[in-house]
């Protein structure tokens, strides 16, 4: 009787080619719970229109969800809200994250020096998402709730990180991007952006002037992996009259000097045209 041969290489798929894409389901109930997320207190009806969902749809969701600790109830207030089991699955991304962790002792020494609210983001898709922060104890000053998105074309950690990248990533990156103006400061003319960062990769830091928020100016330095790509930034960000064209050299060199230390500790790597300026 010929021995079976053992199967060599990645299994066959047990779905057909038509049904191995998503689960509705899944993404239904992660669409849920990211709206949760974003919203922070929400009431059932709130929840189904944003998403789409069906309320009674939307309901049984909820309720498997909250039965794994992934939200909760506010009989109270008949709202619902992130439970425990969120805030464990989150933590655990950033433990394993190096980057994030060595950037928060980074972010306080970086506030102390420069006075100024100290963000750390990293990217997603076309987009920043904040993970840490340390604020200024300045009254009028930044604040970027954990979690918070932007554009990469308005945000100064945002920018420095397209500068960051390679032509081709970029190209992919940006191709296909409607941006938005969400000031008349917003860089939404391609050729004004990509000068914007010609001028971010010249210098090693980069400055979003009430581009996001009127108001508010924000630099920002790209931090990067083992391979020398940009995985993540740093950023002081605060009102504009404290960033004037006198001070915001002095910023950027913080906020660069700052970046290079959490590469350097996170066991990246400088790309060759900023080794040279690792001393800052």
């Amino acid at each position: 009787m010929e021995s079976s041969k053992r199967q060599r290489g990645r299994p066959k798929s047990l779905f057909k080619e038509s049904t191995a894409g998503t689960m509705q389901s899944l993404d239904r109930a992660l669409g849920v719970l990211t709206e949760t997320a974003r919203q922070e207190r929400a009431a059932l009806s709130d929840l189904a229109r944003e998403t789409g969902v069906p309320t009674a749809t939307t309901h049984r969701i909820l309720m498997t969800l909250q039965k794994h600790g992934f939200v909760a109830f506010d009989e109270e207030r008949q709202e619902w809200m992130i439970g425990i089991e969120a805030y464990r699955t989150g933590a655990s991304f950033l433990r394993r994250n190096s980057v994030i962790e060595i950037g928060r002792l980074v972010l306080r020494r970086l506030m102390q020096d420069s006075g100024e609210t100290a963000n750390l983001a990293v990217p997603d898709g076309a987009q920043v998402v904040f993970v840490g922060q340390v604020e200024t104890a300045n009254p009028i000053r930044a604040f970027f709730p954990p979690g918070a998105r932007t554009p990469m074309y308005a945000s100064g950690t945002g920018k420095a990180i397209l500068a960051a990248m390679g032509e081709a990533a970029l190209t992919r990156l940006m191709t296909g991007a409607k941006p938005e103006r969400f000031t008349p400061h917003t860089l939404i003319d391609d050729t004004r952006l990509q000068a914007d960062l010609d001028q971010t990769r010249a210098r090693g830091w980069s400055l979003d002037r009430e581009e996001r928020y009127q108001g508010m100016s924000c630099i920002g330095a790209a931090i990067f992996n083992d391979r020398g790509e940009p995985c993540a930034g740093i950023s002081v960000s605060g009102p504009t009259v404290r960033f004037n064209a006198e001070r915001a050299p002095e910023l950027g060199a913080l906020v660069q000097a700052a970046a290079q230390e959490v590469t350097r500790q996170s066991g990246g790597h400088l790309p060759a045209r900023d080794a040279g300026n690792a001393g800052l």
